[in-house]
């Protein structure tokens, strides 16, 4: 009866249980993106309306938050600039500036005189003139500076706006590239710990029996100690009492499906930082747990790793779009 009751309470992970995981692991591949939210890029444009500048630097946000810093001139394309950037960015706080100076040649070409505004001021001037009896002379350089007397004619902005949406769309494309050799890179230490999870949890499989074999052995050294005649059925119940609070095989089961869990959602073509956030809340409860049950201090050196391991994944998850 000991021995079904330990082969019952002890039962580990099954082997279809490990070979359905497996195939999910092996067929987690490279190809897979992770992006992180942490970028920089640049996008630089030349013609002969000007010059243009786009910079972009995001950084981790719990949601997409997106703060364009346009030039007055460059007002209305506000909302194309939002909507191509959400578009393209699902998490983050985005940091987008354009810089536009026109060319010279444009600038010094587009001054004239307002003629309405000059005719006023020479009949003004000729009025002021006969009532001085002719004396006095206009400066004509203190007379520009005239408000509205000189107008600026407005620069054909038509090209400019074209092609600060290419020089957006460039900077994204660069901006993406960027987030996804960090995101590849993170995905990468995430893997590694996730395989470090696999070996501990297989380890501690493997220590089960020795447990069992622990917790009979300390059971039957108090009754040997105590000296009285005891009730073999109580005795039963006893066993089979520890040998269940001290059962771990439904966490390491737990552990195994959601380690191979996050490998499926890091192969996703979408943003999963959220999802993986979860999770590694579900792998960290599920430590916890194995720690609270361990029977000895291997499982309990076991459950310490392993919360060291899912802390350096969850540094790495926080900053995943």
């Amino acid at each position: 009866m000991l021995a079904a009751i330990g082969e019952l309470v002890m039962t580990n992970i099954s082997a279809s249980c490990y070979q359905r995981l497996e195939y999910r692991l092996v067929h987690f591949t490279a190809d897979a993106m992770t992006y992180s939210m942490t970028a920089f890029a640049r996008s630089d444009a030349n013609g002969d309306w000007g010059s243009l500048q786009c910079e972009i630097r995001t950084v981790n946000h719990r949601y997409l938050e997106v703060t364009p810093r346009l030039p007055e001139d460059l007002r209305p394309l506000e909302p194309k600039i939002r909507e191509r950037v959400t578009a393209r960015l699902g998490r983050g706080k985005v940091d987008l500036g354009v810089r536009f100076r026109p060319a010279a040649s444009r600038s010094a070409g587009a001054m004239g005189l307002n003629p309405e505004l000059a005719d006023q001021i020479c009949k003004l001037s000729d009025q002021l003139a006969n009532k001085l009896g002719g004396r006095g002379s206009v400066d004509l350089a203190s007379l520009l500076q005239w408000p509205g007397l000189v107008e600026e004619a407005p620069l054909d902005m038509a090209p400019v706006f074209e092609q600060v949406m290419v020089s957006v769309e460039s900077a994204l494309d660069a901006l993406l590239r960027a987030r996804q050799r960090e995101g590849d890179a993170m995905a990468a230490v995430i893997v590694e710990r996730l395989d470090a999870i696999d070996g501990l949890v297989k380890t501690v499989k493997a220590h089960l029996p020795e447990i069992e074999t622990a917790v009979r052995a300390r059971l039957d050294k108090r009754l040997a100690d105590l000296s009285v005649e005891f009730d073999t059925g109580r005795l039963e119940q006893e066993l089979a009492l520890q040998l269940q609070r001290l059962d771990v095989a439904e966490e390491l089961d737990r552990l195994v499906t959601h380690v191979a869990e996050v490998r499926r959602v890091l192969g996703l073509d979408e943003p999963v930082g959220r999802r993986l956030d979860f999770l590694m809340q579900e792998l960290n409860r599920e430590a916890n747990t194995l720690g609270s049950k361990a029977a000895d201090t291997s499982v309990t050196n076991a459950a310490v790793d392993l919360k060291v391991l899912i802390e350096q994944m969850r540094e790495q998850v926080q900053n995943i779009e």
